[in-house]
């Protein structure tokens, strides 16, 4: 069976940058990953890259930032009062705070700079802008149950 839209998908993959930092592998925790294909639950290079793929085949996936987390937008990185921040937070670069975006939507933003009265916060993913490198291996492709069609995910 191959992987096709509304088919469950379980996969080991390997996800590493240009400079080869290794940063996450199913693999390494024999934990596979699944998920509904066609659904939106992994980044759209990737999910077109599996597209015909069956249980058995191996494949290196190079996912350019556009089809991945998004080019890098500079009109995302703010400042922002520090007093606008809970006084009982600490804060340092490279600290991910939980925010609320548009329409309430959650939010995890960087700390990229501190100052007594400022904090400078950047609101890109911390993968935009990067190209990406899947390593995969397919394990399974199965119909979805109705329920995981229905809840829209796999139940794996």
């Amino acid at each position: 069976m191959q992987i096709a839209n509304d088919k469950i998908v379980i996969m080991h993959y390997k996800l590493s940058l240009d400079s080869g930092e290794v940063l996450d592998s199913s693999f390494d925790r024999n934990s596979p990953f699944s998920f509904l294909a066609g659904h939106n639950q992994i980044i759209p290079g990737l999910e077109k890259s599996l597209m015909g793929m069956k249980a058995g085949d191996k494949k290196i996936v190079d996912v350019e930032p556009g089809d991945g987390y998004g080019e890098r937008d500079e009109k995302l990185i703010q400042v922002v009062p520090r007093d606008q921040i809970p006084g009982d937070i600490e804060l340092f670069e490279g600290k991910v705070l939980q925010a609320q975006g548009p329409q309430g939507i959650p939010l995890e933003v960087t700390v990229v700079g501190v100052t007594d009265q400022e904090v400078t916060i950047d609101m890109n993913h911390p993968l935009a802008g990067e190209r990406l490198h899947f390593d995969v291996e397919i394990m399974e492709v199965r119909d979805a149950t109705d329920e995981e069609l229905e809840h829209g995910h796999s139940h794996e």
